[in-house]
């Protein structure tokens, strides 16, 4: 299955973050959905010259540099790319390669010119996903239609998918009175809408696995809590929406879908940070929890962090060593240093831990950063 979506997977974050390159070149800029992109253009422009500039200073081989000026040009005069705009664009290049990621949150434009890439901003993505796969359920059709930001529903086909109740238990109707098992009537119904619900679960699996992405149901009862009662995928969303006209497909009726499932998706969200400071505030009872920059920098090095917060809009300027985690700070960056908080993101990142990047208020105590540990220390 092929997602229409920039949001990056986590091997495409992995090897971002596990990159080097004397000329890595990070950079971030708003952009508008509507906008043919002129305007994205001459900022992508300006950006693209800071950096060149700053690669320059920093005593970068010519060849390097002109490569990455190169391929930022390549993408200024991409017309076809233009064309579809999220809320922000986040671009990486180096003198081999050049990536992008259209992204749903809105991010202010910053230009960072290092050994390594600046990837903090974009795990905004990942913490706060505006993307959903809206199940539309009823006992006449089923249906899974993917839900991103800015973008008119698609509709995902899932091979060996049970178009109806009736087809899915081998009836030409579920409402016959011959017994199920000695069991007829409504009872008999709910047995029938049961097995069909297992094999909508089955059918979803190949398709959902591996993702997190949050599922909304669209359906009503009984089935909506039957569905429920067998689904196997952890991240279904705990309220419904109503499937409307007995799930009748056309683009006025998706559209009205896809707003009731994107409030379900921001109430998800807007429980998410107090969920989290509940975990953070309990393992603060238990001596597990850090928050001074330094600190969590050594314990993000031993790989003793379950989830840090990071201040997404934070700048800590300065030098992780690589064995101690030991934090040499800098009143400004020169050409050797990088973002500590993007250091620290990284390390508890490879070390299998959640980084979630969020804004200030999000963060216990509002500092740049807190770290929840593994163990006591």
């Amino acid at each position: 299955m092929t997602l229409h979506t920039d949001i990056p997977t986590r091997d495409q974050v992995t090897r971002l973050l596990t990159t080097r390159s004397p000329a890595g070149v990070s950079l971030y800029l708003p952009t508008r959905p509507e906008s043919p992109g002129d305007e994205e253009r001459i900022e992508l422009k300006n950006l693209g010259g800071a950096a060149v500039e700053q690669l320059r200073e920093g005593g970068v081989d010519r060849q390097s540099v002109e490569a990455v000026e190169e391929q930022l040009s390549d993408l200024v005069e991409d017309d076809e790319f233009w064309r579809f705009q999220a809320r922000s664009l986040a671009v990486f290049a180096t003198p081999e390669s050049l990536t992008t990621f259209r992204l749903p949150n809105h991010l202010t434009s910053a230009v960072e010119v290092s050994d390594r890439f600046h990837v903090k901003p974009l795990l905004r993505s990942i913490t706060f996903p505006q993307a959903a796969f809206l199940l539309v359920l009823t006992k006449g059709s089923v249906r899974l239609l993917e839900v991103l930001p800015d973008l008119p529903a698609a509709e995902v086909r899932v091979p060996d998918m049970p178009s109806d109740v009736a087809s899915a238990v081998g009836k030409s109707s579920i409402s016959d009175r011959a017994p199920v098992r000695r069991i007829q009537g409504s009872e008999g119904q709910k047995v029938r809408m049961r097995q069909f619900a297992r094999k909508v679960d089955q059918a979803l699996r190949p398709v959902l696995a591996g993702s997190d992405t949050p599922l909304v149901l669209a359906a009503v009862e009984p089935l909506d809590g039957i569905f429920r009662s067998v689904c196997s995928y952890p991240h279904l969303a705990p309220k419904s929406v109503s499937p409307g006209g007995g799930g009748d497909q056309g683009a006025a009726a998706d559209g009205a879908l896809v707003a009731a499932a994107r409030e379900v998706l921001d109430e998800v969200h807007a429980g998410q940070p107090r969920d989290w400071h509940e975990l953070f505030d309990r393992r603060t009872s238990q001596g597990r929890t850090v928050t001074d920059v330094a600190d969590v920098a050594r314990f993000a090095t031993i790989g003793a962090v379950d989830t840090v917060f990071v201040d997404i809009d934070a700048g800590v300027p300065g030098f992780v060593d690589e064995q101690t985690g030991a934090v040499e700070f800098r009143e400004t960056p020169d050409a050797v240093d990088y973002g500590v908080l993007d250091e620290i993101s990284r390390r508890v990142w490879l070390t299998d831990g959640r980084v979630l990047a969020v804004r200030r208020d999000d963060v216990p105590g509002r500092g740049e950063v807190a770290a929840v540990l593994r163990f006591t220390p």
